[in-house]
């Protein structure tokens, strides 16, 4: 009575053990690939690369609208020195010192002389120029944007890849872990029907070579998950990661449906930016050659000068002398500026423009067309490979079962070890090569998800 006792309070512990077990793994494995994401995305260093260049396209984007607008200049002079020359005014660009005087001059040598000036150079006409030179610097942003988009988008491939080598590793880590157990049970069977004289002693030799060789298999795949999970904590930096549940997510059997996998590839990231980069360069050619037409301005100005020199024609050297006999003039005009010596140079750039856009637009093309048939491809071989992936967890269950019934006669004295060892080997490599199938599948999903610029169904199923 008291054993009964004992036997029941052990069933119920374990059972109590499992129940937790179970409701641990229900709560603490609730990760799929799409919550850990937004880690990867927050952290990620080159993300803050591509912001960057965002930022730099936006700014030069403002400096051109800057550089339409009116644009002034202001300069202040003081000078000391001789004024030989004649008489006149001008408005002279910065740099340049106002030193000009009347010849019939008496007095001091020397004079003080004080000049200021403030232009206005606004380009009225420029041929439509400066609207393609606008439209050339918004696609530059777009440029950017698109540059980004096609970088996450490779950086959620990458962390795709990385995770379904993460569990395939696991998965391989714990079927070899499975298989030496069953192998070590088999030996110690194997020992206790050879002691008892009932199995020769080579079968014990025979079954504890084939659990040591299970054990180095154990221990590579050990070695190899560990380097999984150290490269995918790499993408965000982090400590640990709890991928249970993507486990069993990993060896099931989670069907996309079409419209889950497959829409329309016009709005894929990499083709917007050939696209634009098309664009880019077409604009760029027709600023080439609107800059080979002439440039009408308007131009306004203001100048205020002083010196030591009287209306009476006597100098003054005096210091102070030079802030009196002040002058002010205004100044308007329209101008027209042309540049013929570029002409020629402007037509090769331009044609060398429209060339690298028609190269743009060409592989455009050429990259939509690849895209499209290899995802059509992808969409077929992936149903191939789920019904593989179906078949073999039916071949393993049969395996499982076979195993179990071959171990009860291997026990029973009616098949001989090397039976049993077969057909341990058949379950063996059926659950192998499930896992294999399990991995060829999840990462077509992921090469389609690419495609489609679409990681919903990666990401919220794995």
């Amino acid at each position: 009575m008291r054993k009964k006792m004992v036997l029941s309070g052990i069933c119920c512990l374990v059972a109590w053990s499992s129940t937790a077990i179970a409701a641990q793994d229900t709560l603490g494995n609730s990760n799929t690939l799409g919550t850990i994401w937004p880690q990867i995305e927050s952290s990620f260093p080159g993300f803050a690369a591509k912001d960057a260049a965002i930022a730099v396209a936006l700014q030069e984007e403002r400096a051109l609208r800057s550089r339409m607008l009116p644009q002034m200049k202001m300069q202040a002079q003081h000078s000391y020195g001789t004024f030989e020359g004649s008489s006149g005014g001008f408005f002279p660009q910065p740099g340049f010192f106002n030193v000009s005087g009347n010849a019939g001059l008496r007095g001091s040598e020397l004079a003080v002389n004080n000049f200021g000036s403030a232009t206005v150079e606004w380009d009225l006409i420029t041929f439509g120029k400066q609207g393609k030179e606008k439209e050339s610097a918004r696609t530059a942003v777009l440029r950017t944007e698109t540059d980004k988009a096609v970088y996450l988008l490779n950086l959620k491939k990458l962390s795709s890849e990385h995770y379904i080598a993460l569990l395939y590793d696991e998965s391989k880590w714990r079927w070899s872990a499975k298989n030496a157990q069953r192998l070590d049970d088999i030996r110690r069977i194997t020992a206790g029907l050879s002691a008892a004289g009932l199995r020769p002693a080579a079968d014990s030799l025979l079954a504890s070579s084939s659990y040591v060789q299970a054990l180095g298999e154990q221990q590579r795949w050990t070695g190899a998950k560990e380097a999984s999970l150290i490269k995918f904590l790499a993408l965000f930096q982090g400590q640990s990661l709890d991928y249970r549940a993507s486990l069993n997510r990993f060896l099931g059997l989670a069907e996309p449906k079409d419209g889950d996998v497959v829409q329309a590839m016009t709005d894929h990231p990499f083709l917007e930016n050939l696209a634009q980069a098309s664009t880019y360069h077409q604009l760029e050619a027709e600023i080439h050659k609107r800059s080979s037409l002439p440039t009408v301005r308007l131009l306004g100005g203001y100048a205020y000068r002083s010196s030591g020199i009287g209306q009476d024609g006597m100098v003054s050297g005096a210091w102070s002398d030079g802030f009196k006999n002040s002058t002010n003039n205004v100044l308007a005009g329209v101008g027209l500026t042309w540049n013929l010596s570029s002409l020629q140079t402007n037509k090769y750039k331009a044609e060398a423009s429209r060339q690298e856009g028609e190269a743009a637009k060409a592989l455009h093309e050429q990259y939509k067309q690849g895209m499209e048939a290899n995802l059509s491809a992808l969409h077929q071989e992936i149903r191939m490979q789920f019904a593989r992936l179906k078949n073999s967890k039916l071949a393993v269950q049969h395996a499982q079962d076979a195993y179990q019934m071959y171990l009860a006669r291997y026990k029973s004295g009616l098949i001989a070890l090397s039976e049993l060892l077969q057909i341990s080997k058949l379950l063996e490599e059926a659950e192998q090569k499930h896992i294999d199938a399990a991995k060829s599948y999840w990462l077509l999903l992921a090469e389609e998800a690419s495609l489609n610029s679409n990681f919903d169904f990666v990401f919220n199923n794995l």
